[in-house]
């Protein structure tokens, strides 16, 4: 099982170092290939991790933790969190820029290192994921898998939208080295399982955000048609495994 989430792991982290390679594919405004990897990465979220929220939230209250009785839904709350987080990065990125048609950021502007930290994070959760989640098991593995690499394909594109080449020199390597760092960290440490359901909790938050933002610009330009069409066949594919 080790082998084979260390192998998922690779695979995002080479996914970061080469998917600009399929440049010509997913340049196109908004390229209908984004547009169905968000509505699959979205669907993961509403038909696997929401549900397996729930049974964290059970978890969480039976810790007896001193502040678990200050908050009526913990993992859920976690959640908001994480789309919040990720709402205020774009939203200092775009103000950064003066809009969506504005500059592209250089990495001598703060918000480009701020954005470089918090997705690395946000990636090294999602390789520690990899070894440690919610449901275990071969099969949870390749659906939470897919799901991340077709989420992470389209986060490369936004962070390359918003920065220069700098991304590409510097940051996609950050990215995929926080990937194999989170899953070594996952092979060594595994924590509470209601710390895990807060993890996930968390990175459902930004999942949803993370793939929203380029859903529904103010230009009008997301793929609705292949939006729908993803989430549809995926959420469809895991219900029937």
């Amino acid at each position: 099982m080790i082998g084979l989430s260390f192998a998922a792991a690779l695979t995002l982290a080479l996914l970061h170092l080469y998917v600009r390679l399929l440049s010509p594919i997913l340049s196109v405004p908004r390229s209908p290939w984004l547009s169905a990897a968000g509505g699959a990465a979205v669907a993961y979220v509403f038909v696997h991790v929401f549900p397996d929220l729930c049974a964290g939230q059970e978890t969480v209250a039976r810790t007896g933790w001193a502040w678990v009785g200050l908050l009526d839904r913990h993992v859920f709350l976690i959640a908001l969190a994480g789309l919040l987080v990720f709402y205020a990065l774009e939203r200092a990125a775009l103000l950064a820029r003066g809009g969506r048609d504005g500059p592209r950021l250089d990495p001598s502007q703060g918000v480009f290192r701020l954005h470089l930290a918090s997705f690395a994070l946000y990636n090294f959760l999602i390789g520690y994921l990899l070894v440690n989640r919610v449901v275990p098991g071969p099969l949870s593995l390749t659906t939470y898998a897919v799901a991340m690499a077709l989420h992470m394909a389209a986060n490369d594109y936004g962070l390359r939208r918003h920065f220069t080449d700098s991304y590409r020199h510097l940051g996609r390597k950050v990215l995929a080295g926080a990937v194999l760092a989170g899953w070594g960290l996952g092979a060594l440490v595994q924590v509470h399982e209601a710390v895990l359901a807060l993890l996930f909790a968390f990175l459902a938050g930004g999942v949803v955000m993370n793939t929203m933002k380029d859903e529904l610009p103010l230009d009008g330009s997301g793929n609705a048609p292949a939006f729908g069409l993803g989430a549809v066949a995926y959420a469809a594919l895991l219900l029937a495994v």
